[in-house]
């Protein structure tokens, strides 16, 4: 077996088509089906933990989180269908129990469901049987089965009730039924007359109600089973709220005319508040509830088109699947049909009602579609996939982030990474596109006429890439775009290509069974093996790139070198699919078309020997294995991309000879960077405008706070003369206090000792009474016992007398009918044999005399048995006396036992009444202390008083110390206001003059521009002169050399004339030149001059402007010191007025 094999690490994708596929373990970590695993993602912390699917299963089918959210059902679909429970608590997932159908055979499970306790689990199956099967999962015990449904009315969803372990309600198309579990049957509770409804989805909202999602966008309510009412939009909106409200109503109610979605509801979801349903494609909606059958919707939630994408459409066409909720009711979760995982949270979808929150991505943006393409680059841990979904998207390995992904019109089959992570080479299915990786967009460069290229590669020094077109490969050079070499030679499609390390060799596969290695400096074909029994998907070069391994049709695994094949491995009854090969040379990785992943030793093996991972639950499309050994990438037709860790058997990862090192460079356009450095003068300029009214708003605060203050001041000496009249009048008060406390303290004294005095003698008199009842009911206690004890005595004897002597009467009676049936049974014997006898001789008479005493004998028997049962009868009778005499004995002895609880309860009401004594006495006690704290208090009250008389003294020589030094500052801080007003002034002309000089220069740089264009037109004219002179003379030299023929220098000097024009044009035109250039250089020396005294102008205010932002700088920082000195200041004063209050509460 393989040392060496993958374990998965980390999933982009979900899988469709699983029923409930999303569900919620705890707030940040939720569980959703991807390829053939259910996945525990942490949505924070971002990692994943993977439950495998069983081996020979053929897929997923639905999945249950119980309510206290410990355990995980998954069914899946197999020829015996199963439901495997697991406990996400344990650390691996641990396997508890797997649930079978028993002897049904049931092919998958469509719907699961936990009961509100987690003991009990109910599963519906697919057709023929539409079995309801109903286990107590922990005791992996089938309790009962019911049939559902037919085949013509699918069934769409199962649930418990909430409030009731033993309650189910099933829906479907034509189907709502309430099961209840009892007697180990599923009984039918109702039978709702739905008709030809198809019911998407369900949900409970309390005990006895069930609100229904329809395809028509209806929700049907059912209360106790019966469908008799619908929700739907009132006839008129409520006065003063914009948004009308849902009500419960019959569903032949007139004034409903409004249905809630225009189109099927496909989830629906319950929850503390209301409900939560699609109500349309990628929208959802939250509904409150008001009264009883009043719910408001509260807010739309919608799926908006992602950025990337070309079209808005995508988007929107999603179905809603599946909703859940986190178990504090803090995020919404919702998975759409098209594989894409979305969330919002609620809490700040409450602070925001105003605002139109949309869904965000839970993870990632996945792939929708079968995924065609996948490679990486050496300089960046990227990987880019291409899909059938019309995206390009490139993922990083290491933080698992997706970094960039675009949206296009067509579909993408190719696709390959340069080796420096900075370009993409892509297959579309009208062209070839060369694309740059920027940092927030993918944007084309190049295109090649190449339509539906399936296989594109770069070189690994990034110089070369080839490309498929059928079974032609193209190569291009990547610098000059040219296409250097054309590789003919295979009759069928080229399926893959790969590079040698040195670019030296290209190895390349195809579906005409043929694997060819080529030369790329010279283009021909140095190795081939042909095999037309196999159709090839994949080949790659071995890690010394000395062997080429190859995968096809016919189910083997082959090394090939020197177009012979050195080692196979056998057959199996899986087809390979995809091939990758680890640097270090130890392992070889193939992928099948059921979705696993085999582990094979390298050198490969003479049996069948490799390790295999549950990875796809689609054919494997694409394999990779990072540059150092650590990762293993895998992309299936299910669209789902695979990380999984290359390990050993200790859990180690593989050591890599090679030390690769991963840049951080990125691609920026020039227009990119000017949009930022335009955004960043925009907010500087922003920044020093907020910095600007920030400082005037200081100083308004700094004008109110002088105003307050002498508000504050006025205030206070408006309170220090109230504070005095206070004083006067509560020493009046406290006094009078005093002599009214000690006038009532005398008074509750003497009531006290009176009302304790009156108190004794009642309640000793009642004491005296209670005691003789007490010693009456004693005596009366002994008579009864007596008396029942001799009764007692009396009727035991009677009746031990009466069962003897019935026993010995009967016992007789017994003895004398047994003797009776011992002697008949002789005498019958006797008869029989004697019978036996004469039968011999006269058979027909005997016969009827035999017959004749057969039925005297059985009269006989009748009678006698008639006797034993009049016997039994009245033994009957004696029991039923002899049990009336032992209730009578009962009943005695439950009236002595209320004798004895009356007894217990006047004792306990005697205890009482002490108790009540004993609380008496201390509330006389704590009444004394009350008063003597009293006196305490009023006496340190007056010591209070006196301080603060002498803190009032304190304080208004203070006040009057600072009003005389609050005058001086006030004159400086309207001085330097004043400085301040002149200095934005002279700000403002100086902008002013600034802007127009800005103005000036742009115009003349204008017009410097226009001149320079004037100048190149001129110099332009100038060299075709130029060269019309030079053509001139060469035909003048041709002229020249035949002077000896004249019929040949005439034909020429006749072309010569009509080519170029006469003598006075080119004059005039030089002329015009010469001019032109006189007037060019003129213009250009005064724009220079003006140029030049208009930069010295500016540097000159540029220095006058800085000047004055420094004495601005200077006066403001002064300002803020007196500023800051006079915020203490008024801490200080407001601390020592709230000590002062303080004190006045205490006295008060």
């Amino acid at each position: 077996m393989s040392t060496v094999f993958s374990q998965p690490h980390f999933i982009f994708g979900l899988r469709k088509g699983v029923k409930n596929n999303l569900c919620f373990v705890d707030e940040q970590t939720v569980v959703f089906p991807s390829g053939n695993s259910c996945v525990i993602h942490n949505t924070v912390k971002r990692w994943q933990r993977f439950i495998p699917g069983l081996e020979g299963s053929l897929g997923l089918r639905a999945l249950a989180l119980s309510p206290n959210q410990r355990y995980l059902a998954v069914s899946e679909k197999a020829e015996k269908a199963s439901v495997t429970v697991f406990d996400l608590h344990q650390e691996h997932g641990l396997k508890r129990n797997v649930l079978t159908a028993g002897d049904f055979l049931v092919q998958e499970f469509l719907s699961l469901a936990f009961s509100p306790d987690s003991k009990y689990l109910i599963g519906q199956s697919g057709a023929p049987e539409w079995l309801l099967i109903f286990w107590s999962w922990e005791k992996n015990k089938l309790l009962a089965t019911e049939k559902t449904t037919n085949s013509n009315n699918p069934i769409s969803q199962i649930s418990f009730s909430p409030h009731n372990n033993m309650q189910v309600c099933v829906s479907g198309n034509g189907i709502f039924k309430l099961f209840r579990y009892s007697e180990g049957n599923l009984k039918q509770n109702s039978i709702a007359k739905v008709g030809s409804i198809n019911i998407l989805c369900h949900t409970w909202l309390s005990e006895d109600r069930v609100i229904a999602g329809t395809d028509t966008g209806r929700l049907l309510v059912s209360q106790s089973g019966d469908v008799r009412r619908e929700i739907k939009m009132c006839s008129e909106a409520a006065q003063g709220q914009n948004e009308r409200n849902l009500e419960v109503r019959r569903i032949k109610a007139g004034n409903v005319t409004e249905g809630v979605a225009k189109c099927g509801i496909t989830a629906i979801l319950s929850y503390s508040k209301g409900f939560v349903c699609s109500t349309g494609p990628g929208t959802v909606s939250l509904f409150e509830k008001i009264e009883d059958n009043v719910y408001r919707k509260s807010r739309e939630i919608q799926i908006l088109p992602a950025p990337a994408s070309s079209d808005s459409a995508p988007a929107r066409c999603q179905e809603i699947d599946t909703m859940c909720m986190s178990p504090a009711e803090e995020t919404l979760a919702v998975s759409t049909d098209r594989g894409q995982l979305y969330s919002i949270n609620l809490s700040s979808a409450e602070m925001k009602r105003e605002e139109q929150l949309p869904f965000d991505f839970l993870s990632q943006p996945f792939h929708s579609a079968s995924i065609t393409g996948l490679s990486i680059c050496i300089r960046k841990p990227f990987m880019a996939t291409s899909s059938l979904d019309c995206s390009v998207r490139i993922w990083n390995y290491e933080t698992k982030e997706l970094e960039l992904y675009k949206e296009f019109r067509e579909e993408a089959f190719s696709v390959a990474l340069h080796p420096t992570g900075l370009f993409v080479l892509v297959g579309f299915s009208d062209k070839l596109r060369l694309m740059n990786l920027f940092i927030d967009d993918i944007r084309t460069f190049k295109d090649f006429a190449l339509p539906g290229c399936r296989e594109c590669a770069f070189s690994h020094g990034g110089h070369m890439f080839a490309a498929v077109d059928k079974s032609v490969i193209h190569i291009y050079s990547f610098t000059s775009f040219e296409n250097i070499l054309n590789l003919n030679g295979h009759f069928g499609k080229v399926r893959t290509v790969e590079w040698s390390f040195d670019d030296s060799r290209l190895v390349s596969c195809g579906a005409d069974g043929a694997v060819y290695e080529w030369n790329t400096h010279t283009g021909k074909l140095e190795c081939e093996t042909v095999l037309k029994a196999c159709s090839y998907f994949g080949a790659a070069f071995s890690w010394d790139y000395k062997t080429v391994l190859a995968v096809g049709t016919d189910l083997i695994l082959r090394e090939i070198q020197d177009c012979q094949v050195l080692r196979e491995v056998p057959a199996d009854a899986v087809a390979h699919t995809a091939l990758a090969v680890s640097q270090s040379g130890r392992v070889v990785f193939t992928g099948t078309a059921r979705g696993t992943v085999r582990a094979v030793t390298y050198p490969l093996p003479d049996q069948k020997e490799w390790i295999t991972q549950q990875a796809h639950c689609g054919p494997v499309t694409r394999m990779v294995i990072t540059y150092d050994d650590q990762f293993l990438l895998t992309a299936s037709e299910d669209g789902c991309l695979l990380i999984s860790k290359i390990v050993d058997q200790k859990g180690r990862g593989l050591r890599s000879n090679r030390q690769i090192v991963h840049t951080e460079e990125i691609l920026v356009t020039k227009a990119d960077l000017k949009e930022r450095a335009h955004n960043m003068l925009e907010l500087k300029m922003h920044l020093e405008e907020l910095h600007m009214e920030k400082e005037y708003q200081l100083r308004l605060q700094d004008m109110n706070y002088k105003e307050e203050l002498q508000q504050m001041s006025n205030k206070f000496t408006e309170e220090i003369k109230s504070l005095k009249t206070t004083q006067q009048i509560l020493s009046t008060e406290i006094e009078q206090c005093e002599q009214e406390t000690q006038l009532n303290s005398a008074e509750v004294e003497v009531k006290h000792c009176k009302d304790l005095k009156d108190l004794d003698q009642f309640y000793t008199s009642k004491l005296t009474v209670e005691h003789e009842k007490y010693e009456d009911l004693l005596q009366k206690h002994k008579e009864m016992q007596e008396e029942y004890e001799t009764r007692l005595i009396h009727a035991h004897g009677d009746r031990t007398q009466n069962l003897a002597e019935v026993t010995q009467m009967y016992e007789a009676k017994l003895q004398a009918k047994t003797q009776q049936m011992n002697k008949c049974q002789k005498e019958a014997e006797l008869r029989i044999r004697e019978y036996e006898e004469t039968i011999r001789q006269t058979a027909e008479q005997e016969q009827q005399k035999i017959y004749t005493m057969k039925d005297k004998y059985e009269k006989q028997l009748q009678s006698e048995k008639e006797a034993i049962t009049k016997l039994k009868g009245n033994s009957g009778t004696m029991t039923q006396k002899v049990h009336n005499l032992q209730k009578q004995i009962d009943d005695r002895l439950s009236d002595i036992t209320s004798l004895k609880k009356e007894r217990h309860t006047l004792m306990g009401f005697i205890r009482t009444l002490e108790t009540d004594i004993c609380v008496l006495k201390k509330q006389v006690s704590k009444y004394k202390k009350i008063c003597q704290e009293k006196d305490k208090i009023i006496s340190s009250l007056h010591i209070i008083n006196q301080d603060l008389q002498k803190l009032k003294i304190i304080l208004e020589f203070k006040l009057k110390d600072m009003k005389k030094q609050i005058k001086p500052q006030q004159v400086d801080i309207n001085e330097k206001a004043e400085r301040i007003q002149k200095l934005e002034e002279e700000l403002i002309l100086i902008t002013n003059s600034s802007t127009r000089l800005k103005v000036t220069i742009s115009e003349l740089r204008l017009r410097l521009r226009t001149k320079d264009k004037e100048i190149q037109k001129e110099l332009q004219r100038v060299q075709d002169l130029t060269t019309l002179l030079e053509r001139v003379r060469s035909d003048l030299q041709v002229c020249a050399s035949l002077i000896q023929d004249p019929r040949k220098l005439k034909d020429n000097i006749l072309m010569i004339y009509f080519r170029y024009a006469s003598g006075t044009e080119s004059a005039k035109r030089s002329s015009a030149v010469d001019d032109a250039q006189k007037g060019m250089c003129s213009q250009c020396g005064q724009l220079e001059m003006t140029v030049s005294s208009l930069q010295k102008k500016l540097v000159r205010s540029a220095k006058e402007h800085e000047d004055v932002y420094t004495r601005m700088m200077k006066d403001n920082m002064a300002l803020v010191t007196e500023i800051n000195e006079l915020r203490k200041a008024l801490h200080a004063e407001r601390s020592k007025e709230k000590d002062s209050k303080v004190q006045q509460g205490l006295l008060q």
